[in-house]
């Protein structure tokens, strides 16, 4: 499959505004879980958590893609939050915090959405190995 330079990746400042925005998201929620006084043990067990959607990688790219970005969009915190605001739930706040600040450090990293060409094609560029096709 052929697959364009950057696969609708982001260059230039653009992308360098978007990974210092990842690093702010990532800070506010760090800030926020610590004013909160969230549970640090909590934090250290779930941080990676959205990580766990890469196993969906096995059943192939487009999948792979599909589970990885419905962890890694902004949105899944966001409900996570209200949801928690709504009900009160202080331990949905304190995910939805974690989720924000996973968002936001893969971000800073440059670590963006997926595109179905592979796991290395992301919205902020290509990351690792990954190969252009032809």
């Amino acid at each position: 499959m052929a697959v364009s330079r950057l696969a609708g990746a982001v260059e230039g400042m653009p992308r360098v505004l978007l990974r210092i925005e990842g690093a702010a998201l990532a800070l506010a929620a760090v800030a926020m879980f610590y004013r909160l006084d969230g549970n640090w043990w909590l934090f250290a067990g779930l941080i990676l958590a959205p990580d766990a959607s890469l196993i969906a990688y096995i059943g192939g790219t487009r999948l792979g893609a599909i589970a990885y970005n419905a962890f890694h969009v902004t949105l899944g915190p966001l409900v996570c939050a209200a949801l928690g605001l709504l009900l009160p739930s202080f331990d949905l706040i304190q995910v939805a915090l974690i989720w924000a600040a996973h968002i936001g450090i893969d971000r800073a990293f440059g670590l963006g959405l997926k595109y179905n060409a592979g796991f290395g094609f992301t919205h902020l560029g290509r990351i690792g190995g990954a190969m252009t096709g032809s």
